[in-house]
């Protein structure tokens, strides 16, 4: 069943968020979570070490697979509807859960960590997301004004910007569960956290984020992948 990208752009604008069941087949979704083992083991070699805390940013600076990945139409469409005719892609991670990785992500934006102009990022499934291996949960309307976030807990889960616990009223949130292949694109500003993994088993995601190529913003000196995907870049 093809995807409506005008019901998706308007979930967007009134929740902050949208969700595309089977965006991807689970082949593609295979590939790319067998390339982001490839990535995390060339990181490994290099320095001895993965993230704790499961996340690896950079992927497209290091892979043509990412590199093609980032630019699939199937993801500017919907950009395209959600955020700007003009996209530029910014940087990507990785986000893993496994056995030993089992803690919940705690309520944040991802405004807090960049500021700038706002951004769009996508949570694509890798693995079928459920309950019971930690799938995303969102707060609908949290997208229209930032909140202020609490330091980091020194718990070596990352997430140095997060809200305390029992900000948010869980009764409120959205639980997003996914099968692999699916994707929820998301505003900078959306609260969201994920469930914790009880599973025993891996749950993988890609996480790709985006923005306005025309709008003004920071220089961003993570972003060393970034390249517009459609349209034209803001001159100045």
């Amino acid at each position: 069943m093809a995807l409506d990208i005008t019901t998706l752009s308007n979930d967007f604008a009134e929740t902050g968020f949208a969700i595309a069941p089977n965006l991807f087949t689970r082949d593609e979704v295979q590939r790319l979570k067998l390339e982001c083992i490839d990535i995390l083991e060339t990181v490994k070699a290099e320095t001895g070490t993965v993230a704790g805390h499961g996340v690896c940013v950079g992927l497209a600076a290091r892979s043509p697979v990412f590199q093609t990945a980032v630019g699939d139409a199937r993801l500017l469409d919907i950009l395209e509807g959600v955020l700007a005719p003009d996209i530029e892609f910014l940087s990507d991670k990785v986000v893993f859960k496994s056995k030993s990785m089992t803690f919940a992500s705690p309520w944040h934006q991802d405004w807090s960590y960049w500021y700038g102009a706002h951004k769009v990022s996508i949570w694509v499934a890798l693995d079928d997301a459920t309950v019971e291996n930690g799938c995303l949960k969102l707060f609908p309307g949290s997208h229209k004004s930032a909140i202020v976030h609490d330091g980091d807990a020194d718990d070596g889960h990352g997430f140095g910007n997060r809200l305390r616990p029992g900000a948010v009223d869980e009764n409120l949130a959205v639980t997003a569960e996914i099968e692999a292949g699916g994707a929820v694109f998301f505003h900078d500003l959306t609260l969201h956290s994920s469930h914790p993994n009880r599973s025993g088993e891996e749950r993988w995601v890609w996480i790709p984020t985006y923005r306005d190529a025309k709008a003004e913003d920071e220089d961003y000196p993570w972003a060393v992948a970034a390249k517009v995907l459609r349209g034209e870049k803001l001159v100045s």
